[in-house]
Formats: C-alpha cells, structure tokens, sequence
C-alpha cells in the first residue's frame, strides 16, 4: 500500500524502444487498475518518457534483471512486462506479491497465456494485459505528449547509432544520405547518446555537414523526444529514436535487418512510416556483425524511401512540395 492505495508492479526493465512499444498496455493497465499507484520498474534515465506518456505513477529504477530488487511492501498485484521467464518471473516474485501476471513459463513453475513467438511486440503486452482485465488496451494508443525544449525544429534527422553492430546500418551509407540530404536543402542533423558522439562526428565530417548539425552527446532524452517531435523526417535503423518518430507521428524511413517489422515496426495503416527490409526475421538483433539483410539495403533505396515521406509530409500540410534531393551512385 502506498497512500493508501494499494501498489500495482510492472516490469520493463528495457530501454527506449522497448518501453515506447509497451506504452499501450501500461495504459491498459491504469484503466484496468484505476484504483491502484502503478509503479514502473525500468531504467530511471527514462522518467522523461514514462511522464509525457503518463505511463505510470513512479518510477521504480533498474537496469535489467541483473541485481533486481524490491526493498518496499509487497504490491498487490505484479505485472511482468519484460519477458517470458523465467528469470523475470522469478525476479518478480521476491517483490512478494500475491498475484503475478505473466505469460506460462515452466521453468518458473507459472501458468498464463502462451506466448507466440510471431507476435509484434505492441499487441504481445496489450495480449497479456487483455487476458487478465478484458478488453482494456487500445495497440494504436502510442501517442506522447510533445514536450516543451528549445530545439531545431524541422530538420531531417539521422539516427546512425543502434544497440547492437547487426543492426548498425554502415556509416559511409548514412553519411551518403546525410550528404545527399543536405545538397537537397534541408537541414540535417545527427542523433545519438553521449556513446554516440564520436559515431556522429565522423558520419558529419563523411556528409560534408558542420560539427554543430551534430546533436549526439548533446541532447537529453527529453530533448530528443523534442527534436524528434518536430522533425520533418527520421531515418535510422530498428532503434528507439524510430520509436519516438512513431509515437509523434513523424515521416520516418526505418531500415529493418534482423529482425522484420512485423514484430517491432511502426503500425499498419499510418503512411507517414515507412520500412525497408527484405530479410527472413531469423537474424539475431544482438549479433556483432551488420545482419546480411540489413546491409542489402543500399543508399540510392534510401533515398528514394526519403524523397516519398518528404512529399508525402510536405502534400499534408498543403505546403509546396519539397526540394528534390540529390542521388549518388557507387555505394
């Protein structure tokens, strides 16, 4: 109990992507609980989200499964949001709850709804949320609230960084886009965390484009959130700031490798994203090396996929159409 009203735990100890695609069903889950405080459990550096989301009441800080505890009174009911188990059912129920909800897991001795390994990551939470409360997840509700920084507004903006190397699209195929973008006339500039920086800087100094256009290293999140929120375009590859383009509904191109967009790309029926990919969905996202269908993606596609969602933007909100950008061939 907390004030009073009993605690309700969630578990997604992720990281930017993961926690935007769970967004739906955490909303279910305050609808479901309204009576409850809802507690996240999830990395605190992503408190700027989970409030312009209104995900949740508090945030409960960790940094996946490794060392996770739970030093408070046991919530009323746990959520886990995380995996299938069993390290994260387990993890959980040293919160001492008496209620766990999570998929089945034999080797935590736990029954639920199975899990569906072809499941988009979107409806496979908003489906575990459903099974336990009814129908009370919307996949679409993806939205954030748009937060008030003092950023660039209307550039294109390229996100080179990704978490692991088989879903890092080559940097000389970025700066090729960056470079061909900016000779188009939009202002482009480069995402990325403070990891990122040095990546950033060699992808402007391959582009043509000055240091400042480099934002990496730069930006808080709820900085980025805001760059990203007013971008005329995002491209990068499967990676959070693709996530936030989908949640503020920003034109984006988003290049798939690894693993398909069917289980973690944008939703169907919004034009304003659209996919590269053409692989199998049996790569590993965590691999070292750049995946094989990743890198069939070359940058003249890229480009192309660019000047569509730049005419796409600019025919919807009855502004002249863009300029067109420049192609470059030999990559």
């Amino acid at each position: 109990m907390t004030g009073g009203r009993p605690v309700a735990l969630a578990l997604r100890s992720l990281g930017i992507g993961d926690l935007l695609t769970a967004v739906p069903a955490l909303r279910g889950l305050r609808r479901a609980l309204p009576g409850h405080r809802l507690v996240l459990s999830a990395p605190a550096a992503l408190l700027p989200l989970v409030r312009l989301g209104a995900l949740a009441d508090e945030l409960h800080d960790s940094r996946g499964l490794d060392g996770w505890s739970w030093d408070r009174p046991a919530p009323a009911v746990a959520v886990n949001l995380h995996g299938r188990g069993p390290r994260s059912h387990r993890a959980l129920r040293t919160a001492g709850s008496g209620r766990l909800v999570a998929f089945a897991s034999a080797g935590a001795g736990h029954q639920g709804p199975a899990w569906e390994a072809d499941e988009h990551e979107v409806a496979r939470w908003c489906r575990l949320v459903d099974a336990t409360w009814g129908p009370v997840c919307d996949p679409a509700d993806l939205d954030l609230e748009v937060p008030a920084a003092t950023v660039p507004a209307g550039a294109v903006v390229v996100h080179p960084g990704a978490g692991s190397a088989s879903r890092r699209w080559p940097l000389r195929r970025f700066a090729a886009v960056a470079r061909a973008l900016a000779a188009g006339g939009h202002r482009v500039v480069v995402t990325g965390s403070p990891a990122e920086r040095e990546l950033g800087l060699r992808l402007a100094a391959a582009a043509g484009l000055d240091d400042a256009a480099v934002l990496a290293g730069r930006t808080d999140l709820l900085q980025l959130a805001a760059v990203v929120a007013g971008a005329r375009l995002v491209v990068g590859g499967d990676t959070g700031v693709t996530h936030l383009a989908t949640a503020y509904r920003r034109p984006s191109v988003a290049l798939f490798g690894p693993v398909g967009p069917a289980l973690w790309g944008p939703p169907p029926g919004r034009p304003q994203h659209l996919v590269l990919w053409r692989g199998d969905g049996r790569g590993d996202p965590h691999g070292e090396r750049l995946d094989p269908a990743l890198a069939s993606i070359g940058v003249e596609e890229v480009l192309r996929a660019c000047q569509r969602q730049l005419d796409r933007g600019e025919a919807s909100s009855s502004r002249r159409p863009s300029r067109t950008i420049a192609t470059l061939g030999g990559w």
